[in-house]
């Protein structure tokens, strides 16, 4: 029980605080259902107790991903988080048909007028508020990750650039955050305009266009988190590696070199040809020193190095040029 919640205090903030946030944006959201029988509130009521508990298992998933390997699992578990991503869409895209479906229903059959609008305003205002928050703190976390310099007010559109290279949580928890705080404003002005316009259709077209909108998260959340639990690799830190290796004056050439996102974390599998004339003596110092040199490079927790002799022909072609160091540190 000690090692889970050591493990449980390792798990992903951002996912945490959301499910926090979303829990109780549910709530309330139930309390203006119960008062006004709005059925786009219960709709909302339900997706938002729905993101909470997906975030949750997010989270969960994302601490039990940092358990040590084990005999039996010797890789670790750094995929778990994948995994758990991969469950986690997909309760979003139940959400997603549901508010479709829902929203489809209320353009065929839209309400003749607005029950209890001011209340659902102001809950949906506060949710603006709420994920908003979430949203600030999700792009913080995604800059910190990246070792990004710190943005303040502008975290938000500063993220976007480094978003492909955040860990999986913290991308899930900003993509459902993104279109969760678009979808309380776009929901927020249809409530408005066909409340003066008498157009209550909007209402069920503004629904569907939350619904696709998470359908896009659904897919694309989903193809970066299938890649890492099969096993992806990272091409710019191959590149990075690379350049590291064959820069030590007793490395003649690369036979292979693999770099494996495991979960949040990379793998590194090298073999590296020698002079065949070099003693094991010197060959282990030279494999200890390049393992704390690769060890050193953000991300990286496991590095296997292996020797073979020189064949005389150079192999290994490096992709493209040495990495800058902004590159290397926003990495």
């Amino acid at each position: 029980m000690g090692e889970l919640f050591a493990l449980l205090k390792g798990g992903n903030r951002p996912s945490l605080l959301a499910a926090c946030v979303n829990f109780f944006l549910g709530c309330i959201k139930g309390v203006a259902f119960f008062f006004t029988g709005n059925v786009a509130m219960f709709a909302e009521m339900m997706h938002s107790f729905g993101d909470s508990a997906n975030q949750l298992f997010v989270f969960v998933g994302s601490a039990l991903s940092k358990k040590s390997p084990t005999p039996k699992f010797p890789n670790g578990f750094g995929r778990v988080v994948n995994l758990v991503c991969l469950g986690a869409v997909l309760i979003v895209a139940v959400l997603a048909y549901e508010t479709i479906k829902e929203g489809w229903h209320h353009f065929r059959h839209p309400a003749t007028e607005s029950t209890g609008m001011w209340i659902a305003l102001g809950v949906l205002a506060l949710g603006i508020i709420l994920e908003l928050f979430v949203l600030h703190k999700a792009a913080k976390e995604v800059l910190h990750e990246v070792h990004a310099p710190k943005a303040g007010i502008m975290s938000i559109p500063a993220s976007v650039k480094y978003l492909n290279q955040a860990k999986p949580a913290t991308k899930l928890v900003w993509m459902e955050d993104l279109v969760a705080t678009s979808g309380n404003v776009l929901a927020f002005l249809a409530i408005i305009i066909a409340y003066f316009t008498g157009l209550y259709e909007l209402e069920g077209l503004v629904s569907m266009i939350i619904g696709f909108m998470m359908f896009y998260v659904v897919a694309r959340v989903f193809l970066d988190n299938a890649r890492g639990a099969i096993g992806e690799t990272d091409e710019m830190m191959v590149n990075h590696i690379a350049h590291l290796v064959t820069d030590h004056a007793d490395v003649k050439d690369i036979a292979r070199l693999d770099v494996v996102k495991e979960g949040e974390f990379l793998h590194v599998s090298l073999i590296a040809e020698t002079n065949p004339d070099l003693s094991l003596a010197y060959l282990d110092d030279v494999r200890d020193h390049l393992t704390e040199l690769i060890l050193s490079q953000p991300g990286v927790t496991k590095v296997m190095i292996y020797f073979d002799e020189d064949d005389g022909t150079q192999n290994w072609v490096h992709q493209g040029e040495r990495p800058s160091m902004l590159e290397k540190i926003t990495h």
